[in-house]
């Protein structure tokens, strides 16, 4: 039986049941505080929570679908085009480019670093005359709508920290990524779907490049639980325990809930834990999810249209075009912010065999959610992210012929576009040496592009803060990162 609850309890009551680390985090943010105040005036002491004054102006994206291609595709086959390196086949790239650049340990044994120019070819498209590569021809027809920055760069020469970093605004793994910080930001604005999903897109070619990515890549980090991506799996049990037990019918199920809700309540009374509040809310969204969950994922309504806009392989689960066309539908339904993952893009080798068949995974599906996205009149308030973690190197990784041959790890220099939410389409933004090995003009580091990704939210990314560990912690991190400008409209 659960026992009522008492009338009389305060919240000195809870003070004394507190544990030992509520006890001392409580009392170092009251000596900040009152330390601040000391030296700013009673004002220091009236800054409002961070989700009360957001967004900080006027936004132009609601909605996020950020696709990361994990393993990161060469931006000399996709975006960047180098005509010259032709002409340096088999010869070793110049100690003057490469500046002792340190290398990861799959090449910094090799004698040579020998250039190998791209075995595919490119053409200009739309008013800008950006370089789009053949593997990528149904993304060269949105040319227009769509803004090139050839000049990201980072710190991170191997994926792990590489992901984290651009995701997390750390390497260190353990704070919260870019879509728990949109989700304790800006709220959801749907009740019966997460604010944040992620899922994973399959790859095509046996060969390709598989890395290992984890839950902790979509982590609320130091947020409240409420904030982490939600996993959405392809099949008929799309988000794992939200259906029923086997023989549990729907009202014992919310009975049960009723029940567990009220415990939980007890015990928020006795500790004051606010993560207990997200429990139960976790439960409830649960509960809500046995219907949404199965109408966002059944398909079965969709046009024939709508397959020849993705592609044949919309009606296969798991592929890229099958996870695009499911994130159109959460658009549809105001989910916040959508993370899809493809694996296959580590091309250490193989790369002429393989990059075809992974660039052939996402074209048509992307250009055709791009396209329906502003069919549906959403592109507008709709931001689209396709990006890797770093780049390529423009020299041979093991034996170089004429037919194969791999690219190292590269983070000087790297290629994404984005769409839609505030963008500005038709854009080509930074350049890059002959080598396509160090940036000449316009770099944009990857703390850049996420102030800019906030800035398209609304959000003021040195005012978007949460005190963690006595520091008011921020996606951006603690060095100067600065809005891209030319990228807005």
């Amino acid at each position: 039986m659960i026992p009522p609850k008492s009338p009389h309890r305060t919240a000195a009551d809870a003070v004394q049941t507190e544990t030992r680390r509520q006890f001392f985090g409580r009392g170092a943010r009251g000596l900040g505080g009152l330390a601040l105040a000391s030296m700013a005036g009673q004002s220091a002491l009236a800054v409002p929570r961070v989700g009360d004054s957001l967004p900080h102006f006027a936004p132009k994206a609601k909605r996020a679908i950020y696709i990361h291609l994990v393993g990161s595709p060469p931006q000399m086959e996709t975006f960047d085009y180098k005509p010259g390196m032709k002409e340096w086949f088999d010869k070793d790239l110049p100690e003057s480019i490469r500046k002792g650049q340190r290398l990861t340990t799959m090449t910094s044994g090799q004698t040579r670093f020998p250039i190998v120019p791209s075995k595919f070819s490119f053409a200009q498209y739309g008013q800008s005359g950006a370089w789009i590569s053949e593997l990528l021809p149904q993304t060269a027809k949105m040319a227009d709508d769509i803004a090139i920055i050839r000049s990201m760069h980072t710190e991170a020469i191997n994926h792990e920290p590489a992901i984290t970093f651009i995701q997390t605004g750390n390497q260190i793994a353990g704070k919260p990524c870019i879509g728990s910080w949109i989700a304790y930001g800006l709220g959801s604005m749907n009740r019966d779907l997460p604010t944040f999903v992620v899922m994973n897109a399959t790859h095509s070619h046996p060969k390709a490049g598989v890395q290992a990515i984890s839950a902790r890549l979509w982590s609320a980090g130091f947020l409240s639980a409420e904030y982490a991506g939600v996993a959405l799996r392809a099949g008929a049990d799309p988000v794992l325990f939200v259906s029923n037990p086997e023989g549990v019918p729907q009202d014992v199920r919310r009975t049960m809930l009723d029940g567990l809700s009220e415990l939980n309540q007890i015990q928020h009374e006795k500790i004051a834990d606010p993560e207990t509040l997200a429990r139960i809310e976790q439960y409830e969204m649960a509960f809500r999810m046995q219907s949404s969950a199965p109408d966002l994922t059944d398909l079965s309504k969709e046009p024939a249209s709508a397959y020849e806009l993705y592609g044949k392989d919309a009606r296969k689960p798991g592929t890229m075009a099958y996870t695009c066309l499911l994130a159109r539908r959460m658009m549809e339904r105001d989910v916040r912010f959508v993370q899809i993952y493809q694996r296959g893009w580590d091309v250490h080798n193989s790369l002429p065999e393989v990059l075809p068949s992974m660039c052939r995974d996402v074209d048509q599906a992307v250009y055709g959610l791009v396209q329906d996205l502003k069919l549906r009149g959403l592109l507008d308030e709709t931001l689209v992210i396709f990006s890797g973690e770093f780049g390529r190197t423009i020299y041979c990784q093991g034996k170089l012929t004429q037919e194969t041959y791999g690219r190292d790890h590269h983070p000087r220099c790297y290629s994404m576009w984005m769409a839609g939410g505030g963008v500005k389409g038709g854009v080509v933004h930074g350049e890059t040496d002959e080598f396509s090995y160090n940036i000449v003009k316009d770099p944009v580091h990857i703390r850049d592009w996420q102030a800019t990704m906030l800035h398209l939210f609304g959000i003021d990314h040195n005012r978007f803060t949460y005190q963690y560990q006595g520091l008011d912690q921020k996606l951006t991190g603690v060095e100067p990162a600065s809005v891209v400008k030319p990228l807005l409209a």
